[in-house]
Protein backbone atom coordinates (compact mmCIF):
# COMPACT_ATOMS: atom_id res chain seq x y z
CA UNK A 1 0.00 0.00 0.00
CA UNK A 2 1.44 3.26 -0.55
CA UNK A 3 1.06 6.62 1.13
CA UNK A 4 0.74 9.67 -0.95
CA UNK A 5 0.57 13.38 0.42
CA UNK A 6 0.16 16.41 -1.82
CA UNK A 7 1.37 14.41 -4.53
CA UNK A 8 4.48 13.08 -2.89
CA UNK A 9 4.74 9.33 -2.14
CA UNK A 10 5.95 8.96 1.22
CA UNK A 11 8.00 6.15 1.53
CA UNK A 12 9.36 6.18 5.07
CA UNK A 13 8.06 7.31 8.49
CA UNK A 14 10.15 9.91 8.66
CA UNK A 15 8.86 10.88 4.73
CA UNK A 16 5.22 10.87 6.14
CA UNK A 17 5.98 12.64 9.16
CA UNK A 18 8.05 15.61 7.18
CA UNK A 19 5.20 15.63 4.56
CA UNK A 20 2.95 16.07 7.25
CA UNK A 21 4.13 18.44 8.78
CA UNK A 22 5.44 20.54 5.78
CA UNK A 23 8.63 20.95 7.67
CA UNK A 24 11.42 18.45 8.45
CA UNK A 25 11.40 16.79 11.85
CA UNK A 26 14.84 17.61 12.54
CA UNK A 27 13.72 21.37 12.65
CA UNK A 28 11.37 20.85 15.67
CA UNK A 29 13.76 18.18 17.23
CA UNK A 30 17.39 19.35 16.45
CA UNK A 31 19.96 17.32 15.27
CA UNK A 32 22.83 15.34 17.33
CA UNK A 33 26.10 17.84 17.62
CA UNK A 34 24.72 20.53 16.33
CA UNK A 35 26.12 23.90 17.29
CA UNK A 36 24.84 26.58 19.37
CA UNK A 37 24.56 29.18 16.44
CA UNK A 38 23.01 26.43 14.19
CA UNK A 39 20.52 25.42 16.94
CA UNK A 40 19.63 29.16 17.28
CA UNK A 41 19.01 29.48 13.61
CA UNK A 42 17.03 26.35 13.51
CA UNK A 43 15.00 27.58 16.64
CA UNK A 44 14.48 31.06 15.38
CA UNK A 45 13.27 29.31 12.18
CA UNK A 46 10.91 27.15 14.00
CA UNK A 47 9.31 30.49 15.92
CA UNK A 48 9.18 32.15 12.39
CA UNK A 49 7.20 29.32 10.88
CA UNK A 50 4.61 28.66 14.06
CA UNK A 51 4.29 33.09 14.21
CA UNK A 52 3.08 32.36 9.94
CA UNK A 53 1.18 28.81 11.65
CA UNK A 54 -0.59 29.32 14.57
CA UNK A 55 -2.44 26.26 13.58
CA UNK A 56 0.36 24.02 13.91
CA UNK A 57 0.60 22.88 17.67
CA UNK A 58 -3.52 21.69 16.88
CA UNK A 59 -2.42 20.02 14.09
CA UNK A 60 0.19 18.69 15.48
CA UNK A 61 -1.56 16.94 18.44
CA UNK A 62 -4.36 15.66 16.31
CA UNK A 63 -2.37 13.97 13.81
CA UNK A 64 -0.72 12.55 17.34
CA UNK A 65 -4.24 11.23 18.33
CA UNK A 66 -5.10 9.96 14.96
CA UNK A 67 -1.37 8.04 15.04
CA UNK A 68 -2.49 6.11 18.90
CA UNK A 69 -6.07 5.69 17.48
CA UNK A 70 -4.81 4.09 14.17
CA UNK A 71 -1.96 2.49 16.01
CA UNK A 72 -2.81 1.45 19.65
CA UNK A 73 0.11 -1.77 19.26
CA UNK A 74 2.93 1.16 18.89
CA UNK A 75 2.14 2.21 22.86
CA UNK A 76 1.79 -0.95 24.10
CA UNK A 77 2.84 -0.79 27.86
CA UNK A 78 3.90 -3.74 30.36
CA UNK A 79 3.89 -3.02 33.83
CA UNK A 80 6.90 -3.70 35.48
CA UNK A 81 6.34 -6.29 38.66
CA UNK A 82 6.70 -4.26 42.30
CA UNK A 83 8.51 -6.18 45.03
CA UNK A 84 5.96 -6.54 47.16
CA UNK A 85 8.12 -7.44 50.37
CA UNK A 86 8.39 -5.12 53.29
CA UNK A 87 11.67 -2.94 53.62
CA UNK A 88 13.09 -2.96 57.37
CA UNK A 89 14.25 -0.14 58.90
CA UNK A 90 17.93 -0.74 58.80
CA UNK A 91 19.86 1.80 61.77
CA UNK A 92 22.19 -0.65 62.64
CA UNK A 93 25.15 0.79 64.34
CA UNK A 94 23.57 4.37 64.36
CA UNK A 95 26.01 6.55 66.73
CA UNK A 96 24.62 8.06 70.10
Amino acid sequence: MRTYIGGHQAVSTNDFIELALGTPVELWLGVEGESEMERAARLDAARDILAENPELPDDLIRIAAEVVDAHPELFDVIPLARFAGRRGNSRKGAAA
